[in-house]
């Protein structure tokens, strides 16, 4: 379970993360990650829409995402706000190919490596 502290809950910090973030897609997800101007430690939310399948396939992908996040949590710079959107995809991918898709994008932003990821144009 992802720790109370670095859920991302509130509807503006999604906004946020979405809409000033630097974005990153790949098979089965798209990253958003945004450099908060605040200091805190790093927040992660997810989203998981119809698309993706019923309400039982929705939450298993909704799991697996919280797990393969915790397991990263320390390689996020702190004050990033990581927003994971799950694509239909992510219903039939493996643990495996949903961690490789999120080592894969977080790599390309950068926020694997523990640097500072700036705002500013959506790539």
């Amino acid at each position: 379970m992802l720790d109370r502290r670095h859920r991302l809950t509130s509807a503006t910090g999604f906004a946020t993360a979405v809409r000033r973030g630097r974005r990153a897609g790949r098979r089965t997800l798209v990253v958003h990650v945004h450099q908060s101007p605040e200091p805190g430690p790093p927040l992660v939310g997810f989203v998981v829409g119809r698309a993706v399948g019923n309400a039982v396939t929705r939450n298993s992908v909704k799991r697996r995402l919280r797990h393969l996040a915790r397991e990263r949590l320390a390689s996020l710079p702190g004050s990033a706000v990581l927003v994971v959107r799950a694509l239909p995809p992510a219903a039939a991918a493996t643990y495996a190919e949903l961690g490789s898709d999120l080592d894969s994008a977080l790599s390309r932003l950068g926020a694997a490596a523990g640097t500072a990821v700036p705002s500013g144009t959506l790539r």
